[in-house]
This record gives C-alpha cells, structure tokens and sequence, in this order.
C-alpha cells in the first residue's frame, strides 16, 4: 500500500520513485556479490527483499 494519493506534490512521487529505483540497483549487485561469493543463505534473504521491493 502507497502512503502517495492524487494530492501527494509530484516531485515526492519523482523521488520516492527515483529512491525506489536505488534500492533495486543495490539490491541487484548485493545479489551479484552474494551468487558470486556461493552464499546461498544471503541470496534467498536477498531474494525475499527483492519480492518486497517490486
């Protein structure tokens, strides 16, 4: 559920989705760095972050 309605000033709905955006690029190398290292344990965390996040 968003907390941003029709009445939420566009450029915080441009940051919160630029914000959103970060989150998923570093998810996605710590997820790179975790597979790479064979740290099955940090990747299905990962993984279950990544399913909140989308």
């Amino acid at each position: 559920m968003s907390i941003m309605n029709r009445n939420t000033p566009k450029s915080l709905v441009n940051l919160n989705q630029v914000h959103k955006e970060n989150l998923k690029k570093r998810l996605t190398h710590r997820l790179e760095a975790a597979r790479a290292k064979g740290n099955q344990d940090l990747v299905q965390m990962l993984e279950a972050e990544k399913q909140l996040l989308d």
